[in-house]
């Protein structure tokens, strides 16, 4: 594993953020060339959507992957946590700006919708963590800063059950990423259990 770690210490952090927003563009033009099928919004949504939990999977697999196999991703999981809160901004974004547009009906379907209440709060969860994801904000918040950080572990749980009501009847992809973000959590938390019970 040390080969492939000491290969990751050599890409550049500013090439990472720019390969990840390349799928953002990508898509939103698919979106008015008419690629993306007959409902370009609702699918433009999904993708965005799914690429922001996509990321959220990894950003949380980034200390279960040291712990169990060695790979060291550390340098990047702040790259892929800001990508993440991009995606869900986009995410976002084209709900309310292409999608539903008037505001008295956003509010409404924030309310009366679980689904859409529930994606709201994760939404809300990640803001502080995107606003203090840069070193000045660590050094002042100090270890209060892991702590605040910690609100990445409701919000990931919150993004993927909203996945799992936004969809029409059974379907096994949002299960699974309902259930590696269970699992992930399990893994990150366990250490931490056993270590109280010692």
């Amino acid at each position: 594993m040390r080969p492939i770690n000491e290969a990751l210490r050599r890409i550049p952090i500013w090439l990472v953020y720019g390969l990840g927003v390349l799928p953002a563009g990508a898509l939103f033009y698919q979106g008015l060339t008419g690629a993306l099928g007959p409902e370009p919004i609702k699918a433009l949504e999904h993708e965005y959507g799914e690429l922001a939990l996509q990321l959220l999977v990894l950003t949380l697999a980034v200390t279960p992957l040291r712990r169990l196999t060695g790979l060291n991703l550390m340098r990047f999981r702040r790259v892929t946590g800001l990508l993440c809160f991009f995606y869900v901004s986009c995410h976002l974004l084209v709900w309310l700006v292409l999608d539903v547009q008037l505001l008295g009906q956003i509010l409404a379907d924030i309310l009366k919708r679980p689904y859409i209440t529930i994606g709201m709060a994760g939404f809300v969860l990640l803001l502080p963590l995107a606003v203090t994801s840069n070193n000045l904000s660590v050094r002042r918040l100090g270890p209060k800063w892991r702590q605040l950080h910690k609100l990445t572990y409701p919000a990931a749980l919150l993004g993927a059950l909203h996945y799992v009501m936004l969809v029409k009847g059974f379907q096994l992809q949002p299960l699974i990423y309902l259930a590696v973000i269970a699992l992930l959590l399990v893994l990150r938390l366990a250490p931490l259990q056993r270590l109280k019970l010692a």
